[in-house]
C-alpha cells in the first residue's frame, strides 16, 4: 500500500522535473564572437540575428542556428596551368567570415557549413583563371600582382555568397620537377658560359 501524501508527491516531482526541462530548454546562449538565428518549424528561418548573450527560446517549435562570426583561416591547394602551360602547385590562405547581416539568407542558401561548401570551389577557380593570364617566370618575378588580382577576384565571387574575406594571401607556389630541373640546367649553362 502507497500511503495517501505519496500519489500527490510523485504528482508533484513529475510536474516539478518537468517544469525544469521546459525551463532549460526554453534558454540558449550565444557566446562571444558568435550570432544566432531561430528555425521555427511553423514558419522557417526568421529574420532576426541575435547577438552575444542569454536568449528565449520555445522547445520543440524553435532551434537555435549558432554561427562563429570571427575570421577563421582556410588553406586551398591547387595544381593549375600557366599561359606557357608548366603546372604549378599553388597554396592560397584565406581568412574569411560571414556577413553577419545575412546569416538568415546563408542558411537558407548554403546551411550551416557555408565555408565547406563554397571556399575550396571558389579559390580553385580563381586561382586557375588568376593563374593562366601569366607564365611560369612571371608568376615568380610579378608575385604581388598574381596575388592582387587573386585578392580582388575572390573577395568579389565570395561577396556573391554573403562571405566576407579578411586577408588572402598566397603561401606556397611550386612548380613541377621537370620544370625546376630545367631552370637550374639554364642557370648553370650560363654560369659556365
Amino acid at each position: 500500500q502507497v500511503p495517501r501524501g505519496a500519489g500527490g508527491a510523485l504528482i508533484g516531482g513529475i510536474l516539478l522535473a518537468g517544469g525544469a526541462w521546459v525551463l532549460s530548454n526554453s534558454l540558449f546562449n550565444v557566446d562571444g564572437g558568435h550570432r544566432a538565428i531561430k528555425y521555427r518549424r511553423i514558419s522557417g528561418v526568421s529574420k532576426e540575428i541575435y547577438s552575444e548573450g542569454t536568449h528565449i527560446n520555445i522547445p520543440w517549435f524553435e532551434t537555435p542556428i549558432v554561427y562563429d562570426v570571427r575570421a577563421k583561416p582556410r588553406n586551398v591547394a591547387s595544381l593549375t596551368g600557366t599561359k606557357d602551360l608548366q603546372m604549378v602547385n599553388i597554396t592560397c590562405r584565406v581568412l574569411s567570415r560571414p556577413q553577419v547581416e545575412a546569416l538568415p539568407q546563408i542558411y537558407r542558401t548554403l546551411g550551416a557549413d557555408y565555408d565547406e561548401r563554397v571556399l575550396p570551389s571558389i579559390v580553385n577557380e580563381v586561382l586557375k583563371s588568376v593563374v593562366a593570364q601569366f607564365n611560369a617566370s612571371q608568376l615568380i618575378t610579378q608575385r604581388e600582382m598574381v596575388a592582387k588580382l587573386v585578392r580582388e577576384n575572390l573577395s568579389k565571387r565570395a561577396a556573391r555568397f554573403n562571405i566576407l574575406l579578411d586577408d588572402v594571401s598566397l603561401t606556397h607556389l611550386a612548380f613541377s620537377p621537370e620544370f625546376t630541373a630545367a631552370v637550374e640546367a639554364k642557370q648553370v649553362a650560363q654560369q659556365e658560359a
